[in-house]
C-alpha cells in the first residue's frame, strides 16, 4: 500500500511521517486490497488538523480531525476510518449472505395461477343413508357419493370436523 504524507504550514518531521504511515498501515488488516492512502497534516494557529483519504477496491474513505496535537488528530481520524471500514465490510458480508429475492415477488404476475383439479370417476351405487354411513367408516376420504335409494337422487354424505355427519341433498329440480 502506498501512503503519501503531505505537510501544510508545518515543518515536515520524520517522526510524524512514520507515525502517520504506521497508523494508516493498520487499515490493511481490515481491507483486502487497500490501494493508496493520502494523509494531509496541517497547522493553523493552534489547530492541528489531520485529513486521511483511503482508496481501496470500489470504495474511498475520508476522515478529518482537528485537535490541539497532531498525534491525537491522526489517532482520531484513523478511528473514524476504521469505523467506516468495518461498516463497509459488514455491509458487503450482509449482501453476500442475504437470501436471494424471490422472482415472483419482484415481478408482477400477468395472471393468477389456476388451481389444479384432480378428476376421479366413481361408481355410484344405490343405498340407504345408513348403509352409506357404514361404508364411510371404512373410507379415509371423509365423504361418499351415493344414489339415495329412498329418493333416487345423488347425495353426498360427509364427516364433519366435530365427528358428526352431514348429508348433501339436491333441492327439487
Amino acid at each position: 500500500m502506498q501512503v503519501l504524507v503531505t505537510f501544510r504550514h508545518i515543518e515536515p518531521t520524520e517522526a510524524l511521517r512514520r507515525y502517520a504511515e504506521s497508523k494508516v498501515d493498520r487499515a490493511r488488516k481490515f481491507l483486502r486490497r487497500p490501494i493508496e492512502a493520502h494523509v494531509v497534516l496541517s497547522v493553523v494557529k493552534h489547530r492541528h488538523v489531520a485529513e486521511i483519504t483511503l482508496a481501496a477496491d470500489h470504495v474511498t474513505l475520508n476522515a478529518t480531525e482537528e485537535t490541539g496535537d497532531l498525534y491525537s488528530a491522526i489517532d482520531l481520524a484513523m478511528t473514524k476510518i476504521e469505523r467506516q471500514i468495518k461498516k463497509h465490510v459488514t455491509k458487503l458480508q450482509a449482501r453476500k449472505h442475504a437470501a436471494p429475492a424471490e422472482p415472483e415477488a419482484s415481478v408482477p404476475a400477468k395472471r393468477a395461477a389456476r388451481p389444479r383439479i384432480k378428476t376421479e370417476r366413481v361408481a355410484v351405487e344405490p343405498m340407504s343413508v345408513r348403509e352409506a354411513m357404514m361404508q364411510l367408516e371404512g373410507l379415509d376420504t371423509g365423504f361418499i357419493l351415493f344414489l339415495n335409494a329412498a329418493s333416487e337422487t345423488l347425495n353426498v354424505l360427509y364427516r364433519r370436523k366435530d365427528g358428526s355427519y352431514g348429508l348433501l341433498e339436491p333441492e327439487g329440480a
